[in-house]
């Protein structure tokens, strides 16, 4: 049965369920004389079929009714219809158990018998109540937001500021660039196949694309020389680890894995490597995955003081496994062996060369 007075659009949807008629219908005649388009129901069941049919902010609902009582009725629609407030209607002797079905989620009770102002009251105070509710959560999830927001515009900064030192860094070393691009592809691949979480590949793949950046306060003449270096020479270029990671250390408190990967890439898994001789699982996974990667590369591609001696896939390839063991971590290696059978590593323009075969 429903008994409506006036256009749905015209105020907030009143649920009054009562398996007693007489008492149901004076509550719909009250909330409607009060602005409520109101529908009834006279069971816990029928009320679910009705909040089915459409929602209400507001159900008035006795607590005892056969099959199914109001404190399970409210169960349901906590779950169902967490907008929805519930007044449960109570006789006096029930006053223990409609105070346990607030601590569930009802927003008030009324005790039988009742005054009309004390329904009104208590009505007026729930609506509040739940207005209140809405209004948090829509502040927390506007909160959530700004700062997701917040987030993701100090992290465009911090990239900003990074790529600002990678540019200056190829300034000096134009090999730089394609070198460190192939060093954070390979080091992600590496990373996938080793099947570590997404924010670790991430991070990976950052701490790949500026894990030479110290390289930014080596000599130019150095940097670029076409012959081979002297010692001297080598232990200015092999300072660019721990100067990298001083100048990243202001930048890259919250991301600790690029900072790793700057400062251990060329720790040795035999304890040999520089700068803190770091051994075995004691090296950052992230600086042994950057590693395997720099030193693909650095083989498959052209140095000035190698006079543009590379190898090719198989030669590098053989070589990593020679190194297995003493330079690289077996485990990484076998990461990186798998991306490179499946295809997920290739040599620079190695994808250009298959397209234009296939096109011939």
């Amino acid at each position: 049965m429903e008994c409506r007075s006036r256009d749905a659009s015209e105020g907030p949807h009143c649920l009054v369920v009562d398996d007693e008629p007489r008492l149901r219908q004076l509550l719909v005649r009250l909330m409607e004389n009060d602005g409520f388009v109101c529908r009834e129901a006279g069971s816990g069941d029928e009320a679910l079929e009705r909040l089915r049919e459409a929602p209400a902010a507001l159900v008035l609902t006795d607590l005892r009714m056969p099959r199914m009582d109001g404190a399970e009725l409210l169960r349901e629609v906590r779950a169902r219809y967490p907008d929805t407030a519930v007044v449960l209607i109570t006789a006096i002797a029930d006053v223990d158990v409609a105070v346990r079905c607030l601590t569930i989620g009802a927003m008030d009770y009324l005790t039988k018998p009742f005054q009309l102002e004390e329904v009104r009251a208590r009505v007026a105070q729930a609506l509040e109540r739940r207005r209140l509710v809405i209004e948090n959560r829509g502040y927390q999830e506007g909160l959530e937001a700004r700062v997701a927001e917040q987030a993701r515009r100090l992290e465009e900064l911090f990239l900003g500021s990074i790529q600002s030192l990678a540019e200056a860094l190829e300034l000096k070393d134009p090999y730089t660039r394609g070198h460190s691009v192939r060093v954070s592809r390979y080091s992600s691949e590496i990373a996938r196949f080793l099947d570590l979480p997404a924010d670790v590949v991430r991070q990976v793949e950052l701490g790949g694309h500026v894990h030479d950046i110290g390289k930014i306060g080596v000599r130019e003449a150095v940097l670029n020389k076409p012959g081979a270096l002297t010692d001297e020479e080598y232990a200015h270029i092999m300072e660019h680890p721990m100067l990298g990671w001083r100048i990243l250390s202001p930048l890259l408190g919250d991301v600790p894995r690029v900072l790793n990967v700057v400062r251990s890439h060329h720790e040795r898994f035999d304890g040999r490597g520089i700068p803190d001789r770091l051994a075995g699982e004691a090296i950052p996974l992230e600086a042994r995955i950057v590693a395997v990667a720099d030193a693909f590369d650095a083989m498959t591609s052209g140095r000035p003081y190698r006079g543009g001696m590379q190898l090719d896939m198989g030669q590098a390839v053989a070589e990593l496994e020679r190194c297995a063991g003493t330079q690289f971590d077996p485990v990484v290696l076998a990461g990186f062996l798998k991306a490179a059978a499946a295809g997920a590593i290739e040599l620079p323009g190695a994808a250009a060369a298959a397209a234009t075969g296939a096109a011939r």
